[in-house]
């Protein structure tokens, strides 16, 4: 079994998405496995090299990967359909739509904007709270890497929570109304991981049947790679590297007609007491949150749902994601986090074992 790495050149445009979003901190960095016979044979149903395409670049501040089986190379549809994701939810693009919205500007809002938009409500509902798109002001006010947390204040978290909640704001047709003016969407936790899925859509619409779509480490696949193999990833491994050129697979995961998100960045901590936090805002209370996960990897049958779930349970704990998963066992989960005593430990739900690699 051969880790498959890939050279990461400059990308083409960055919108850097995630700049002012602690919240939303993405782990992502994962490997695609590439997996022979024993014998080093492609297995049966391997991909004619005519037929294999590869396409690499930069979007939404981060890179793609996509591998895909098919006589010809479509990256110029694939790439349009990206920059069609980021036209309508790209908060750094001055000309989105999102950036229309946040300016309280009178506009219809498109079908991509509704189908993220529903989902993050949805999701937010089956979370408590803990998945908020309106959660922005209070990301950027603690700073990158809380950065500003000298300057934070009760009274300012109490001004910036009274304008935050997925209550406050809402879709009247193809209009968004906002109970207060100063709300202001963010749709980055999960618009990377709805971008995959816009890609995976259009592949099938072209009748690709076999593909890997990888933004930024949020993954879709479907059928088998271009050895005739499933498609297998690596989990990052915990390692105290702040510069993330470090790194170690923790968790190999055999993957067939689904999609992977991992929230978290224990690269990015921060410590009290010994022990170490992931740089995530509870947009419920204002503050940090001083839960134990430290990376948050989802499985769904759709990326955007996997992303906004691995999201929330950074915010909601080991405990309560737990309960979370016990009522969607549509989910599987698997988590890295720092016990009692401080030291790594990895848990998984049930769903997730028949998906990980020994």
């Amino acid at each position: 079994m051969r880790i498959e790495l890939k050279e990461r050149t400059e990308p083409r445009k960055r919108q850097w998405w995630h700049i002012p979003l602690l919240l939303f901190l993405i782990a992502g960095t994962i490997y695609i496995i590439r997996t022979n016979n024993p014998d080093g044979s492609p297995k049966s149903g391997a991909w004619p090299q005519h037929e294999t395409q590869r396409c690499e670049g930069g979007i939404f501040g981060t890179f793609y990967h996509i591998t895909y089986q098919y006589p010809h190379n479509i990256e110029d549809s694939l790439v349009a359909v990206m920059n069609e994701v980021d036209r309508s939810l790209s908060p750094f693009n001055a000309n989105s739509i999102i950036t229309s919205v946040n300016q309280n500007h009178d506009i219809e809002v498109n079908e991509m904007f509704c189908e993220v938009f529903a989902l993050a409500k949805h999701v937010n509902e089956q979370t408590s709270g803990a998945f908020d798109i309106t959660v922005a002001p209070l990301v950027n006010a603690w700073g990158f890497g809380f950065q500003h947390k000298e300057d934070i204040s009760d009274a300012l978290i109490d001004s910036l929570l009274s304008a935050i909640g997925m209550d406050k704001v809402k879709l009247e047709g193809n209009r968004v109304v906002k109970s207060d003016p100063r709300i202001m969407l963010d749709c980055s936790a999960i618009a990377k991981g709805y971008g995959v899925d816009a890609v995976g859509r259009k592949l099938e619409e072209m009748g690709v049947k076999n593909y890997l779509v990888e933004i930024g480490g949020e993954v879709r696949m479907r059928g088998t790679n271009p050895s005739g193999a499933t498609w297998r990833v690596g989990i990052n491994k915990p390692i105290d590297d702040a510069t993330g050129e470090t790194s170690e697979i923790e968790q190999v995961v055999e993957l067939t007609n689904q999609s992977m998100a991992t929230s978290g960045n224990y690269r990015n901590y921060y410590e009290e007491g010994g022990k170490k936090y992931a740089h995530t805002i509870n947009p419920k209370t204002g503050h940090p949150v001083q839960h134990s996960i430290l990376s948050s990897t989802v499985i769904a049958n759709d990326c955007a749902t996997a992303d906004a779930y691995a999201t929330a349970f950074m915010v909601l704990g080991l405990d309560s994601a737990q309960q979370v998963l016990s009522h969607h066992p549509e989910l599987a989960a698997y988590f890295i986090y720092t016990d009692s005593e401080g030291k790594y430990s990895t848990w998984n739900s049930e769903k997730m074992t028949k998906n990980l690699v020994e």
